[in-house]
């Protein structure tokens, strides 16, 4: 039977950044489902500071419908897709950045419904919390400030993290382009910055939400490396890629590459989709 494509989103993204993607893929012949997680999407809050002029002190101030907003809330959300996909035959399920901890943890619970896991520069976490990778030398690189200038808000007093996406700070958005896609045209950044919302939960898991030997460890995985992601640098791919191997020896993940830095497969898929088109060969 054909597979069906669950796609997750990553921080501050939603399922209409995938639209490209889900084109491609449809045209190849594939079925998939882009999946909006608790508060994102049409859920997401976008206040009326946040429009043109904008509002800063309101923007730092007004409350968001994805406080409270919990992993396990993201990880029921998702199991009850893929229990509706699966209904349908086969379900791989595809991820990106942090949305790889959610697929990660409902991998761990509901390794039934998911006949194989494809990460994207997406976070597998095995040895370590998604948190504490931040503090590793393969995370050296990244550039923590980019995000940090965005800020609005305290994030303890709103219950989540805000950051100003439609800022016309130039030093600001070149530290965002830095970031996310370097390798793509000013146009091309602008626009893939204005699909993200400015809120994100703050719960980014526990030690128990890592990979789990016995649950995700069974399902056929695949990475996807990012050759020029500055965000999850290519050296913390290979790391995640090496703690998954080691934990499951016999069952260790098929890696490929896509040339590009975090966003690039998504603003030129076509060769993200050929690839997954591979992937779903290796069910056959």
């Amino acid at each position: 039977m054909q597979p069906t494509f669950v796609l997750v989103h990553g921080a501050f993204a939603n399922s209409f950044s995938f639209a490209p993607l889900q084109a491609e893929l449809g045209l190849l012949g594939h079925r998939s489902v882009a999946v909006d997680l608790p508060g994102h999407g049409f859920a997401a809050t976008y206040p009326r500071a946040y429009q043109a002029p904008q509002d800063l002190a309101g923007l730092a101030a007004t409350p968001g419908a994805i406080k409270g907003v919990t992993l396990a809330d993201n990880v029921a959300h998702l199991i009850g897709i893929l229990e509706r996909a699966k209904r349908n035959g086969p379900v791989i399920l595809v991820s990106h950045s942090r949305g790889g901890l959610t697929a990660t943890v409902a991998a761990n619970r509901r390794p039934d419904l998911i006949d194989r896991i494809v990460y994207v520069s997406a976070w597998a976490p095995v040895d370590l919390p998604v948190g504490g990778y931040y503090a590793e030398p393969e995370m050296a690189t990244v550039d923590a400030g980019a995000m940090a200038a965005a800020l609005a808000g305290n994030p303890a007093e709103l219950g989540l993290l805000r950051c100003n996406f439609r800022t016309a700070d130039p030093a600001v958005l070149a530290g965002f382009k830095a970031a996310f896609l370097a390798d793509g045209t000013d146009d091309e950044f602008l626009a893939f910055l204005n699909t993200f919302q400015p809120d994100e939960n703050l719960d980014t898991g526990t030690p128990e939400d890592r990979a789990q030997r016995d649950s995700w460890g069974r399902i056929p995985r695949t990475y996807v490396r990012l050759a020029e992601d500055a965000s999850i640098p290519p050296a913390m791919q290979d790391r995640m890629i090496r703690e998954g191997d080691a934990l499951t020896p016999d069952n260790r993940y098929d890696v490929r590459t896509l040339a590009g830095s975090h966003l690039k497969w998504l603003v030129d898929p076509a060769p993200a989709a050929r690839v997954l088109g591979e992937v779903a060969a290796l069910l056959a």
